[in-house]
């Protein structure tokens, strides 16, 4: 992997930061081998959540086949609310589509790696797709020594920030900035009529996006091997005090009126509607959030990607993660199409495009590189290499995953304890 990529396999799907969970699939098509020419058509399924997700997607599928006489990729955008655990029983089935937008590593109902192991993905053997791979996340699309997927690009998982209004109010955040010294300016927030971060907390997975961005330095950064030591049952989440500060600093937000009122039975609603009504300065999502926002408005709105502040005396690390990726089907009729049609996302044109149009980083990108303007503020985190992933990914199953995001909920309802939701996820862990 270059510089300016994650160095470790940890991630988070991207339907966890602004898409609520998971998302429904409708028909696709692609099964079975047959013998003679292989069709020139495929499909490309995705569960784009906003036009500028479906156009990005659309876009890989018509440049590929400019460059390819004859072929047609269909795109082919499904219903976003259930997309990762319907794609699941699609695979299962074998009867998923062509090629289809999936997740890195393990831990999610979409996930590369089980479907690789069952025999349920088309191995990639052209040896450009497996060079191409950034080499410290190959885990998150490499079994028995086989490419199964590739990544869409890497995304910087932290705050999406509107800094001019919250410095005409007062408040003075940065990077360089501490949790403690966030919550020290809540109140001035809250004096302003605004609050610093918006919270879907009766979402799943905008809770637990945010408790791994915590995690992200109090536990990955001063060891970023941990879920090897949990999956050796040498750690628990319940015994590692980053965990336990992780939790506990999200409390200690909702105490001091950092979020919104309500935060903790909002939905993603109350999030984009807070940012475009001025009412909050920032929200957790991946940076691909900040480009859709300003695109909406307009150019009437400069937004900025910070990272999830560490509490004082803790080092912060920014969260980038490739985990977002397309893997083709092993019923597929037309495995070499599909194959080059994931060569060509992979490759520098596919992934320069792609990350345009969505905001992300080209997981071909190096020191070079020209970032976005709204990764400024985290572009020193990202050239010095103070950098994790979500641990996600290689967790052993979603269900650890869920019981983070819904504990996050009943820590600030009271309805449960920090102990109580991190002795559930090591119950999880298996």
């Amino acid at each position: 992997m270059t510089t300016r990529t994650a160095p470790s396999k940890r991630a988070l799907p991207l339907a966890a930061a602004l898409a609520a969970g998971a998302l429904v699939l409708a028909g696709c098509s692609g099964s079975g081998s047959s013998g003679g020419a292989e069709p020139k058509t495929i499909t490309f399924a995705f569960g784009a959540t906003n036009d500028q997700d479906k156009a990005a997607y659309s876009g890989l599928a018509t440049a590929f086949a400019k460059t390819h006489t004859g072929v047609t990729v269909t795109p082919q955008n499904l219903p976003a609310q259930s997309y990762p655990s319907t794609i699941g029983t699609r695979v299962q089935g074998g009867n998923a589509p062509d090629t289809f937008q999936s997740e890195g590593g393990t831990g999610q109902s979409y996930s590369i790696i089980p479907f690789a192991k069952a025999g349920q993905l088309l191995p990639l053997t052209d040896s450009a797709i497996l060079s191409a791979l950034p080499s410290s996340q190959k885990e998150l699309w490499v079994y028995n020594g086989k490419a199964y997927g590739v990544p869409l690009g890497s995304n910087a998982n932290g705050v999406i920030y509107n800094d001019d209004l919250a410095k005409s109010i007062g408040v003075d955040i940065t990077a360089a900035t501490s949790l403690d010294g966030i919550i020290a300016q809540c109140g001035k927030a809250r004096a302003a009529g605004k609050t610093i971060y918006g919270l879907a907390g009766g979402a799943t997975a905008n809770n637990a996006f945010f408790a791994l961005g915590l995690a992200t330095s109090t536990v990955y950064g001063p060891d970023k091997n941990w879920n090897t030591k949990r999956a050796q049952n040498t750690v628990t989440f319940a015994g590692t005090k980053g965990w336990r500060t992780a939790l506990e600093s999200i409390k200690k937000m909702f105490d001091a009126g950092c979020f919104q009122d309500g935060a903790a039975s909002a939905g993603f609603d109350a999030l984009t509607n807070g940012a475009s009504s001025g009412k909050i300065l920032g929200f957790f999502a991946p940076s691909n959030a900040a480009k859709e926002i300003m695109d909406a408005a307009g150019g009437h709105v400069k937004l900025v990607i910070l990272p999830i502040a560490a509490p004082g005396g803790t080092k912060t690390y920014l969260s980038v993660s490739a985990d977002q990726s397309v893997s083709a089907s092993a019923k597929t009729k037309s495995p070499q199409l599909a194959q080059e049609f994931l060569k060509y996302i992979v490759s520098k044109d596919g992934q320069e495009a792609y990350s345009q149009a969505v905001g992300t980083i080209p997981v071909t990108a190096d020191a070079s590189t020209k970032l976005l303007p709204q990764f400024e503020p985290v572009k020193d985190l990202i050239d010095a290499n103070t950098v994790r992933g979500l641990p996600s990914t290689d967790w052993t199953n979603v269900k650890v995953y869920n019981d983070l995001g819904n504990g996050v909920q009943g820590i600030l309802t009271g309805q449960l304890t920090v102990k109580q939701v991190l002795q559930q996820m090591d119950a999880d862990w298996g």
